[in-house]
C-alpha cells in the first residue's frame, strides 16, 4: 500500500502522518512511553518499515534475529500483504521500567479477518522502550 506523510496516521491519533508515527520512524523523536511505541510499531507495520520494527525489538523477543536480511524480507511480506485497519488501545499499564499495552489489530490478508487482541510486553533499557513479546488472544475469542 502507498503511503503518503499527508495521509492521517495509521495509528488511529487522527493526526496527519509526518507529525506523529513519522517523527519516531525518521528518529527526529524516541518514544517516552511504550504506548508510543506500540503505536509507532502498529505504524511502522502499516507504513511497511522493517528498520523500525527490528531496532524497536528486545533481544528476548521470539522472533529476535540476527539475520536482519531474512528478517527484515518478512516483515516486507506481513507488511504489503496485510491490510492494517485499525488499532484500537484497550488497557494500557504504565510502569516505570515494565510496561504493557493491551490493544486489538483489526487486520485483513486476502480479505480474510485476521484481527487479533495482544496484551504486548515492553521493557525500558536506557532511555528507549523495546517490544519483548506479547500474549496473544485470536479475535474471535474475545468477542
Amino acid at each position: 500500500m502507498k503511503f503518503s506523510s499527508n495521509d492521517f496516521c495509521p495509528c488511529g491519533s487522527l493526526k496527519k502522518y509526518k507529525k506523529c508515527c513519522k517523527i519516531f520512524h525518521d528518529r527526529i523523536n524516541f518514544p517516552k512511553t511504550a504506548l508510543e511505541l506500540m503505536k509507532s510499531r502498529f505504524s511502522a507495520f502499516a507504513v511497511c518499515n522493517p528498520e523500525y520494527i527490528i531496532s524497536t525489538t528486545h533481544k528476548k523477543n521470539p522472533d529476535f534475529s540476527n539475520d536482519s536480511k531474512s528478517w527484515s524480507q518478512d516483515i516486507v511480506n506481513f507488511s504489503k500483504n496485510t491490510k492494517f485497519d485499525k488499532l484500537e488501545i484497550l488497557d494500557f499499564i504504565d510502569e516505570e521500567i515494565e510496561s504493557f499495552v493491551t490493544f486489538r489489530a483489526t487486520l485483513f490478508q486476502k480479505d480474510i479477518d485476521v484481527s487479533f487482541i495482544e496484551k504486548s510486553r515492553f521493557l525500558k533499557e536506557g532511555n528507549n522502550w523495546l517490544y519483548v513479546d506479547g500474549e496473544f488472544f485470536e479475535q474471535s475469542l474475545c468477542e
